[in-house]
């Protein structure tokens, strides 16, 4: 079946937040839940903050991947800069991640495809998108952050050239779905378009 790749729209943001709960492993869960008003459905809270405009967390930042008008997945991704003049993360579950930054790379926050197209190569497709947008922003590489239970994502990443540049703990709450160590990975611009 053909799959088109395309840029994201705002009537998309809905879809983009429930392939955020797919592969965040519950964290967008828990952020949208800190900001949703009293009883607010956490999707739909998700729905509002990606149909956002002119922010890093919105659907201007995400390419769609679309099968017979379907979507069936999506990489929302968006430049890293050092902001030095950044208020602390006091929250103690996103704390952690505070300092897993590679300024000056386009960040990948979310990669995500629903069950039944994955290991079709979709994935290599959306990097090499990614890729292409680094290179145009004159970024230096891609980066992302992935948790290390999740072994399938870091050998498919490796696979791709990406290597850990950092690690931290992965602070336990019940809304988040996995535990131990999260991983900062990096590709850098010299290996764009090395893999095998």
């Amino acid at each position: 079946m053909d799959v088109e790749f395309r840029s994201a729209v705002r009537a998309d943001a809905r879809e983009i937040a429930r392939l955020f709960q797919i592969s965040s492993e519950g964290c967008a869960d828990y952020i949208w839940s800190q900001i949703a008003e009293p009883g607010q459905d956490l999707l739909d809270v998700g729905a509002i903050r990606y149909a956002r405009e002119d922010v890093d967390f919105s659907y201007q930042n995400c390419l769609i991947a679309e099968a017979e008008g379907q979507v069936i997945g999506m990489m929302h991704s968006y430049v890293m800069r050092h902001d030095p003049f950044a208020a602390p993360v006091s929250d103690p579950v996103l704390a952690p991640y505070a300092t897993m930054e590679i300024p000056d790379t386009l960040y990948i926050s979310s990669l995500a495809l629903h069950e039944g197209w994955r290991n079709r190569g979709l994935g290599k497709r959306f990097l090499a998108y990614a890729e292409e947008r680094a290179s145009q922003l004159d970024l230096k590489g891609l980066s992302l952050i992935d948790y290390a239970v999740n072994t399938g994502a870091r050998r498919f990443y490796e696979r791709h050239g990406f290597h850990i540049v950092d690690t931290c703990q992965i602070t336990p709450h019940p809304m988040i779905r996995v535990t131990g160590e999260a991983y900062l990975m990096h590709l850098p611009k010299p290996m764009f378009g090395g893999r095998h």
